[in-house]
């Protein structure tokens, strides 16, 4: 399916798309989402029920410190018959999360080192670290006038009893 995916969007240059540029981080990045609905390329159309959209998102990132270019190509396929600015969108948004939640449980709770295989238990530890986390998130502890990182905030309730009952207190609001 994927080569049929390639193959569609080589051989349909004016597909659908839309452009959208950010400068974030020290980085220039372009991002063109290309949309095909005609599913007459998909060899396997018929195992994918609903199959509407085939979606090639291209993303260019240049650092502006150096010039240096990075390329990525990623497809995808969606029962959305939608437009290519709102796959633009929701590709971006999706990625934001994953990226945001993925970083802060690996550097705050060390989940890519973690080495339990046994069972369940790294799924069972990875829920409690996200019920952990959300429940520090909605800490609004400070220092100062800035507000505590996790990290800090899991050092502190593992080192005050008090604040780790104050946390734990706001779980009565899931």
């Amino acid at each position: 399916m994927h080569d049929d995916i390639i193959e569609a969007f080589e051989q349909t240059p004016q597909a659908v798309s839309d452009v959208e540029m950010t400068l974030d981080h020290g980085r220039i990045e372009k991002r063109t989402c290309r949309i095909i609905t005609d599913m007459d390329w998909i060899c396997s159309k018929d195992q994918w029920a609903g199959l509407r959209s085939i979606i090639e998102l291209t993303s260019e990132r240049t650092h502006k410190a150096t010039g240096e270019k990075e390329i990525q190509v990623r497809h995808y396929i969606s029962s959305a018959d939608s437009t290519p600015k709102r796959f633009n969108a929701a590709i971006r948004a999706h990625w934001g999360i994953e990226n945001k939640l993925h970083w802060v449980l690996d550097v705050c709770f060390a989940e890519d080192a973690s080495t339990k295989r046994a069972g369940n238990a790294a799924q069972n530890f990875s829920c409690i670290s996200k019920i952990a986390l959300n429940l520090l998130n909605q800490s609004d502890e400070k220092k100062g006038s800035k507000k505590l990182s996790i990290k800090r905030k899991r050092k502190k309730a593992d080192r005050d009893k008090d604040y780790l009952l104050s946390i734990l207190a706001k779980a009565d609001n899931f």
